[in-house]
């Protein structure tokens, strides 16, 4: 069974950075698409980024495109997602997430439906 754990999260002023990471448990993490979700309270579930399984392609929501580079290891069973010029707007609990339907596919999905695996969650603040 794959688990998802996200690190990286924390208090950072507009305008500053952080990294996320997502390590993935299991031997087939180079076979799936990946993305990054975030969560307001009171609010939907939204898509962030996405990449597919060999990095080659990848997805952006608008609101952080340029500011937001999603990226992997896998190698290291690892995603990432650099944040740069963060925006109070951006402060969320932000998730990694596994699209494990197709193995080596490259159709990235921004529909949360589409994910089967998520962590557990880290919690971004961005002061103003």
């Amino acid at each position: 069974q794959v688990q998802l754990v996200e690190s990286g999260g924390g208090l950072v002023q507009a305008g500053g950075s952080l990294r996320l990471s997502c390590a993935a448990s299991g031997r087939t993490f180079s076979t799936y698409n990946m993305g990054w979700f975030r969560q307001t309270p009171g609010k939907d579930r939204e898509f962030v980024a996405a990449t597919i399984w060999s990095a080659n392609r990848r997805s952006y929501a608008d609101s952080v495109k340029g500011r937001f580079t999603i990226s992997r290891d896998n190698a290291k069973n690892t995603m990432y997602l650099q944040m740069n010029n963060l925006k109070p707007e951006d402060a969320a609990v932000y998730f990694c997430a596994a699209d494990r339907a197709l193995p080596y596919s490259s159709d990235i999905s921004m529909d949360q439906s589409e994910y089967d695996v998520w962590g557990q969650g880290t919690q971004v603040t961005v002061s103003s």
